[in-house]
């Protein structure tokens, strides 16, 4: 299979995930799959692809036979997408969210995926998601593969091959970029959420000082 462009993998992996997550406003316009593709959660990395960008990705995504156009009907505004993933790979649910959380989350471990992958299928347990792993990856065409264990990483991660093989380097320095602190930046989650512990309570005595409410109760007479 012929590798995707980086925005062909976005572009699919949008439309599997609100196919199976908002299954009421799907299939998708073109407006509202630029939203799903530019969305700061969940997505890594983040983008902001302009029309246009998604436009041409799912013109190539046609001819690979990976997505549909609805085309606008009387009475009907725009024109609509959606994916056909499973009928052309022969994926079943848990395969096809698999690999739009790796698609879109880039490399993780199989519990990442067991978590992130819930609203789009709930996994019984973490081996139910390697056994799906394995499957993608031992297929004629592997979908996925298990990357090198990198040091601090207890368990391995997985990554998708719908772009190709994954670049080691550009892996290596999205890791070193991940725990290395930069300027004004946490060194880690633990740091984040402490820092914004700390002001919380900042913001609260502050308000509790001009309401005039005494920070502790009075002693007992």
């Amino acid at each position: 299979m012929e590798p995707f462009t980086v925005e062909e993998v976005r572009v699919v992996a949008c439309l599997i995930e609100k196919a199976a997550t908002v299954p009421d406003l799907y299939p998708l316009t073109l407006n509202a799959l630029r939203s799903a593709c530019n969305q700061a959660s969940g997505r890594e990395p983040v983008v902001g692809y302009d029309e246009l960008t998604v436009q041409r990705a799912l013109d190539g995504l046609k001819a690979r036979g990976l997505a549909r156009f609805v085309y606008a009907s009387r009475g009907a505004r725009s024109t609509k997408f959606r994916h056909i993933v499973d009928e052309a790979l022969g994926l079943d649910p848990a395969a096809l969210a698999v690999l739009c959380v790796l698609a879109l989350r880039g490399p993780q471990t199989a519990g990442e995926v067991r978590a992130r992958s819930e609203r789009q299928h709930p996994f019984a347990s973490v081996e139910a998601v390697e056994a799906t792993l394995r499957s993608l990856a031992g297929r004629p065409e592997p979908l996925v593969v298990v990357l090198t264990r990198q040091p601090g990483h207890g368990q391995p991660r997985w990554a998708q091959l719908l772009a190709g093989p994954p670049d080691a380097g550009a892996l290596a320095a999205a890791e070193a970029g991940a725990t290395t602190p930069g300027p004004g930046r946490p060194a880690d989650r633990v740091t984040q959420l402490e820092a914004e512990v700390t002001g919380l309570a900042a913001r609260l005595a502050r308000l509790e000082s001009a309401l005039g409410i005494d920070q502790e109760p009075d002693a007992p007479a």
